[in-house]
């Protein structure tokens, strides 16, 4: 793989600001992977409804198979095929350590950029989103379940950015074309 691939891979808890973060480098033109996007191709591949049911099953059963770098392995191929043409690419929502280990295996060069927000925050971003707002209760109770089922703290804890979005989206953009300018 060449070494000139920039591969960031943005990592954070619900609510932090990723989809931002993934939106602004779309729209600078660099391709954006979303792990979540193989649960929808994976259930679509087996000829099955997108339904919340049939996501979890996916995403239940490829982990059973693959353990838990099943996304990291799944996206694999669509990194490589994005990097014969483009030279930076963003990973949005690596969740587990598992996922990362097997991409720093495969790309030395990633980098993880944590986007972060307090919890009393994020809950609240999270209550008043469109699609799938949660309560304050089921906010924490998903930061559990990442934290304890899915190894999501390791690849926060070793960022190599962070980024807190802690404010309004105008002061959080300001701080992503920062660390951008950085990067390019």
């Amino acid at each position: 793989m060449d070494n000139s691939l920039t591969l960031l891979a943005i990592v954070g808890m619900p609510g932090s600001g990723k989809s931002v973060a993934s939106n602004f480098f779309r729209s600078k033109g660099i391709p954006v992977f979303r792990f979540g996007d193989q649960t929808d191709i994976g259930v679509k591949e087996a000829g099955l409804p997108l339904t919340e049911e049939n996501e979890r099953n996916y995403r239940e059963g490829i982990r059973l198979e693959l353990g838990m770098a099943a996304m990291a392995i799944k996206i694999e191929p669509r990194i490589r095929q994005s990097a014969k043409t483009k030279n930076f690419i963003v990973l949005d929502g690596l969740y587990s350590w598992e996922e990362y280990v097997y991409l720093k295996k495969k790309f030395p060069q990633i980098k993880l950029l944590c986007t972060y927000a307090p919890s009393k925050v994020r809950y609240e971003r999270l209550a008043e989103r469109k699609i799938r707002p949660l309560s304050e209760s089921e906010a924490r109770d998903r930061d559990v379940a990442e934290i304890e089922h899915l190894n999501k703290g390791g690849p926060i804890s070793i960022a190599d950015y962070l980024i807190v979005n802690d404010s309004d989206e105008a002061s959080f953009i300001n701080k992503l074309s920062a660390l951008y300018k950085t990067l390019i």
